[in-house]
Formats: structure tokens, sequence, C-alpha cells
């Protein structure tokens, strides 16, 4: 456990869909992280954290539990955090004031990962949070719920998901970081009104398509570029139906790009704030991202269907004691869900205040794993220390699995229904034996990654000289191909190690994957699930 003078405050940031590579704290040469880098001085860097999923409902379910997806089962299967306590559950036992500001339709009371928090608001672009929280929010899931009453609440929501549209198409559907800064410091000063330590957790969706970026940032970023003129849309390119072509690809990126600036720009004026206020010393800081995007990598646009490392490296930056500033870490394999011990950690909060395994709502509560908090001196270090048996496999005490993450997506039914749709329109027929229709899991250390695909061929890739991920390593058989293994000897033993490592996730976690049929996807999902999805506008 960490020691602590003063008060454990915590502030937690997602940087929604931020990718590594374009941010200059990273060494991108656009200057789209200033403030970041000004950050990093007193905060350690990270080049190899790991995201458990590649989209934002697993990830942060993670975050939130400790967990990996299979075992929160919070995935696009069945969208619903339940059956476990959380972070802001067991801080808010321990009188932390706890808050939680979002644009993110996933982040709602309708999927649970709201629980616990005091106050949180999903400052959507119709919709508020305030409608969303409270007695309103139960009036709001009762009329889901009522066969009766359902058609009228699926009519707000159309007219709700077409007047978003119309915002976002206009360059306002996700320009809710100044707001949410905003709301950040009346929270902090409210805590501290009634002396108590806080927990605020924020999720910064700037970045998440549509790229519609504030003027300052565009004429910097990219300049000329007509946001609506662009591909907005990635069902639409990897369905088929829509071409990008170099240039296209350019303006994307700089929209991506002045996105990212934006929200950087407003973490400044958050941590400017908090240094003037003199809450900066006895404040741990996070700031990391819940996963990437591609841009035409792999010949894919967004954060689907794949698993590759734009998507789950992701970046990560700690304020915390023992962590020097200006450190950068390049070798200690970081994964986000360790996050959940590390704060823990640092608040001196114990989960299992309900008795053992249990939390303070008397759901299961993950126990805090010294090997897991990046505060301990045994961070990794699992073969020297206990910890909690569910996220500890066989090969963890032999020390096997220090230096490996694993990521494990599930069947992305969301973004199936959108992609067959664009394809159906263009007349494109899309292939069931596809990466459309694949579950992924992966274990990755920071020299090689192991991918285990449920409908394609698997892959492996030594991402010490080939970080794009470009050169399968495995042949038809699945064997490491001999012409690229006499290249490099260490080829066969380095994905061995991962594979082998993969193979003692599946079978502790949850075993095989369950036989898929080539029927629709959404059969096998609860008309629950399926009405709620619709209500937060993934769904058609």
């Amino acid at each position: 456990m960490s020691d602590t003078d003063g008060p454990a405050n915590v502030l937690f940031v997602v940087m929604d869909t931020v990718r590594k590579r374009n941010l200059s704290v990273y060494g991108y040469d656009r200057p789209t992280t200033p403030n970041l880098e000004d950050f990093a001085e007193e905060a350690r860097v990270f080049e190899q954290a790991v995201a458990p999923a590649p989209w934002t409902l697993p990830v942060h379910a993670s975050l939130f539990t400790g967990l990996y997806p299979s075992q929160h089962k919070a995935t696009q299967e069945n969208p619903y955090l339940e059956g476990t306590t959380t972070l802001a559950e067991s801080l808010s036992a321990a009188d932390y004031a706890t808050a939680c500001y979002s644009s993110n339709a996933w982040i709602t009371p309708y999927t649970n990962l709201t629980d616990g928090f005091d106050d949180q608001d999903n400052f959507f672009q119709v919709m508020p949070g305030d409608t969303l929280s409270g007695p309103l929010s139960k009036a709001w899931k009762t009329m889901n719920d009522s066969d009766t009453l359902r058609g009228f609440a699926d009519l707000l929501v159309k007219m709700g998901n077409t007047a978003h549209e119309f915002f976002a198409k206009e360059g306002g559907g996700d320009s809710k970081t100044p707001g949410i800064v905003d709301r950040v410091q009346e929270f902090v000063a409210e805590a501290e009104d009634d002396d108590r330590e806080w927990f605020t957790f924020v999720n910064l969706m700037d970045a998440h398509l549509p790229y519609h970026p504030p003027e300052e940032f565009a004429e910097e970023f990219a300049p000329g570029v007509d946001s609506t003129g662009v591909c907005q849309n990635s069902k639409e390119y990897n369905s088929g139906a829509r071409d990008i072509d170099d240039d296209e690809w350019e303006d994307i990126v700089g929209l991506y790009d002045a996105e990212i600036a934006h929200i950087d720009h407003h973490l400044g004026r958050l941590f400017d704030w908090l240094r003037e206020t003199d809450r900066w010393e006895d404040t741990m800081v996070v700031v990391c991202a819940d996963h990437g995007e591609l841009h035409g990598e792999h010949d894919l646009y967004g954060h689907e269907f794949c698993i590759y490392d734009p998507l789950v490296n992701v970046p990560l930056l700690v304020k915390g004691p023992g962590l020097d500033g200006g450190e950068r870490d390049e070798e200690t394999q970081v994964e986000l869900q360790d996050l959940y011990h590390t704060v823990l950690d640092y608040a001196g909060v114990d989960p299992e205040v309900g008795g053992p395994g249990v939390g303070a709502d008397g759901e299961a509560a993950e126990p805090l794993d010294p090997a897991r908090s990046l505060l301990s001196a045994d961070y990794r270090d699992f073969a020297s220390t206990s910890g909690p048996e569910r996220t500890r496999f066989s090969a963890h005490a032999e020390g096997d699995l220090d230096d490996i993450a694993f990521v494990d997506y599930h069947q992305p039914v969301v973004e199936l229904r959108q992609l067959e749709s664009k394809a159906s329109d263009a007349g494109i027929t899309l292939e069931t034996d596809s990466r459309f229709y694949s579950r992924m899991r992966a274990a990755r250390r920071p020299d090689a990654k192991f991918v285990r695909n449920e409908r394609i061929p698997d892959e492996a890739y030594r991402l010490d000289r080939d970080p794009g991920e470009t050169e399968n390593l495995l042949g038809a058989d699945g064997e490491v191909q001999d012409d690229l293994a006499d290249e490099d000897e260490d080829d066969a033993e380095a994905v061995g190690d991962v594979e082998s490592a993969l193979g003692v996730f599946e079978r502790e976690i949850d075993g095989e994957w369950d036989d898929v049929g080539d029927e629709d996807v959404l059969d096998d999902m609860g008309e629950e699930a399926k009405d709620r999805l619709q209500d937060l506008g993934y769904l058609e």
C-alpha cells in the first residue's frame, strides 16, 4: 500500500478514441498535446499500456472493476455491467465524493457504468445527463420496459437522434469538453466545502467520430478542410460502400488531430486550475485513452473489427506518489484494468467491506492486488505477492505472465448491424467468414503478439521489428513460416510464448467460444438488450 500525506484526491481522465501515435507527448511531429507534454514533466509516461478491448463499454467496465471483459461480461453481446462492485461504489462507501462526467452514450445509467457515482452527467447534445439520472432515468427505463409505452419512447429517441445528427453535422455533436471541465471544477469545490476527498472520472469524446473541431483548432491542423465534405461514417468505408483516397485521409487525420488538440487545451485549463487553487499536489492524475483509432491501416476505419496495436496500445500518463515525474517507461507492460488497483491503493480503500470478496453493495468485489498497482514496488511481480485468484491464472504463480497483457474482443453485434445496413444499401454482400463477424483475443508483450481469430486465420507479429503488424508470421498451417523463422531464429520462440500465454487465458477465463451460426448475429441477444441498444441510438 502507498502512503500519502493530506487528501488523496483522484482525477481520472479518459480521452476517448485517442491514438497514441497522434500525441506530441509521444513524439508526434504535430503539436497536438503541448499541455500533456508539460504534464509529462511531473508524470510517468508509459509506452506499453494495453486496453483489454478496442471499444468503450468493456474497457470502462474493466477500469471500474479490475476484471477482463470475459469476467465482467459487459460486452456487445450483453451491454450491461452487472453483479460486480465498481470502483466508484467502493470509494463512495469510504466517504469519497464521486462524480462521472461524459458525453459517451455507453457511460450512462442504462449500462450501469455510472453506478456508485454521487453525481453524473452525460452532456448529450439533445438529452442532458440530468434527464438520464435520478427519477427521470427511472421513468425512462420504465417506458422502455413497457410494451405499451415503448413506442412513445422510441419516437422520442428517434427525434433525439435526428436532432443529434443535425447538430453533429453542423459541428456541435461532441464539443462538450469545455462544459465537462467547468462541471469538474464545480464538483471539486463542492466536495471540499463538505470536507470530503473526491474522485472525479471524465470521458472526453472530441476525438470520436464525427470529427468537427472548433474553428481555432481546425485552422491550425486542418486548414481549408470542410469537415462535412469528408467521410465521417466508418461503416461506409469498412463495408466497401465508399472509398477514401490519400488526400481525404490526410484531411480526416487533420481534423482528428485538431480534436485532440482541443482536448489538450481544456486539460491544460483544468490542470492550471488545480495548481492555482493549491489542489494539484494532493491529487493523483491519470490520463489515458480507452482505445485508439484506425485511419486506413489494415484497410479499416474506426475502432472495430480488429485488435491491432493502434487500437489497443494506448497512451497512459500517471502522476502519483512513487512515480517520478519526467520518466518514460518503455518496457513495463500495463493493463488498463490495473488502474482500478492503483486508485484503490492510492486512496487506501478496501473494496471488500462486505466481507471477503464482497463489496459495499453486497455484490462481488475484486480485491486489491499489489502486483497490479502502479504505486507498488511489486508491480507485475505476481510470483512474489499474493493476490485475488479471479484475475490471476496458474502461470502467474511462476512469473510467466508478468509481461503479458490480454485483449478480449467479443462479438461486435452493434457495428455489424450498422455495417450490414451500409453494405446492403450499396448492394454489397459481406462474407460471414471474415473479420467483421469474428471474435478475437490476443496475448501481447512488448516484442510479440499472438491473435486468436474466430472466423479468419490466427495472426502473430514481432512488434519490436514490425510495429505496424504488416507481416503475419503464421502460415496456412498456423505455424511460424520457415522462411521468416530463418530470418530471425527467435520468432518461433517469441510467438510460442505469447500463444502459450493466450492458451492459459482461454482455458482459465471461460473456455472456448461458443459456436455462432451464420445467421443474424443478434439472434442470441435478448429483446430487452436490443431495445436498449436502439434507445442508445446504436441500432436502427
